[in-house]
């Protein structure tokens, strides 16, 4: 039997919310205690003690980073505190997992990875697409060669841009670095490192109501991300807060056999479409697993804590996409190409056994399904 994992939060905002629902059902299971919360914000506290029978609460990260009542720290802050609440948390000996993007300079996000590789603790980064059951599919798909060899790929997140935190238009916000991360993720997980990237980016909307009050963008809200995988193989993403509305795939796989498209969007996956050129016709398979949620990071954290496996998601890899959106956006100021330095070792993913013709035989994941 295992005891379970005591979590700290620190940033206890919209995407606690979605966090801590996630943790109260694996505290059903016995999984998870969350035992305390940090937040710059005192008011929360109340909040905190009366929603989630927190504990104990602080405005100053360090009371929670030397409690001996956590193990691991959830990092919900506005993107500015991710990397150096991370490297804090790690050095104090947790368990950690950080929100996107991984920071929002190299130089910091760089030496982050060196402090997780001294660390006791796991470093798991955000977002967590590529532990979808539905993911996990294509992606045995394509290193099998179910649709050959894959030359083209698109991918798209966008909506009509935040109505809450005027941080999102402001300096280290924007769409590049809030939507992004899933997209390149995806791809990067599926098609492997980045060679060099060239974009379009810029600001289409420059006042947004935001919490009820006007705000001045002084950031990217539109970006269009060209990504060369090298060897002739190409990828477009789709970034941006002027979408209203969308019907179409998250990702496009285009193979020289056939064509692969997760519908939904990769974070919120709603199965997918196989063409074949030998079948000759559309194969749709619905969701494997509708109750998957994105916050899903906290679930492999927590196993991996417990069975002393690492985990499947790497630091290395967030950093690589992190490096492919500050070269996007510097990219997208001067009109040049930028040739991307980092390399992550190949993903190796637990999934679904599928036979020849398409039909799933196993379901193997390493998370349990949330109803």
């Amino acid at each position: 039997m295992f005891r379970p994992v005591r979590i700290g939060v620190i940033g206890c905002g919209d995407v606690m919310t979605a966090y801590l629902a996630h943790a109260q059902l694996l505290r059903a299971e016995g999984l998870v205690q969350v035992t305390w919360a940090c937040d710059k914000r005192p008011e929360r506290e109340a909040f905190m003690r009366a929603h989630y029978g927190v504990p104990h609460f602080s405005t100053d990260y360090r009371d929670l980073l030397a409690s001996d009542q956590v193990d691991a720290v959830l990092i919900l802050t506005s993107m500015e505190g991710h990397t150096p609440l991370a490297s804090a948390a790690l050095q104090a000996g947790k368990h950690v997992l950080v929100e996107k993007p991984l920071g929002v300079t190299l130089d910091e996000a760089a030496e982050l990875l060196e402090v997780s590789k001294t660390s006791p603790g796991y470093l798991v980064c955000a977002p967590f697409v590529m532990l979808s059951p539905t993911f996990q599919i294509l992606w045995e798909r394509v290193q099998r060669g179910d649709i050959g060899r894959v030359l083209t790929a698109r991918a798209r997140y966008g909506h009509a841009g935040p109505t809450w935190g005027a941080w999102y238009y402001r300096s280290n916000g924007g769409a590049l670095f809030d939507l992004a991360p899933y997209n390149l993720t995806s791809l990067t997980g599926l098609l492997g490192p980045a060679r060099r990237v060239i974009a379009m980016t810029g600001t289409a909307i420059t006042e947004r109501n935001v919490d009820g009050e006007s705000v001045h963008v002084t950031i990217e809200d539109n970006a269009h991300v060209l990504v060369d995988f090298g060897e002739t193989v190409f990828g477009v993403v789709t970034a941006t807060f002027t979408m209203q509305q969308y019907r179409t795939p998250a990702l496009e796989l285009y193979g020289t056999k056939g064509t692969l498209q997760l519908l939904g969007d990769d974070w919120h996956p709603e199965g997918y479409e196989l063409w074949l050129n030998d079948v000759g016709a559309w194969q749709v398979y619905k969701e494997t697993d509708p109750g998957w949620l994105w916050t899903a990071g906290l679930r492999h954290l927590v196993e991996c804590i417990q069975q002393g496996q690492p985990p499947q998601v790497t630091p290395e890899q967030a950093y690589h996409v992190l490096e492919i959106m500050v070269k996007a956006k510097e990219s997208g100021g001067d009109g040049t190409e930028k040739i991307i330095q980092s390399r992550f070792p190949k993903p190796r993913l637990g999934t679904a056994q599928v036979d020849a013709r398409g039909e799933h035989l196993v379901h193997d994941r390493t998370h349990k399904r949330e109803k």
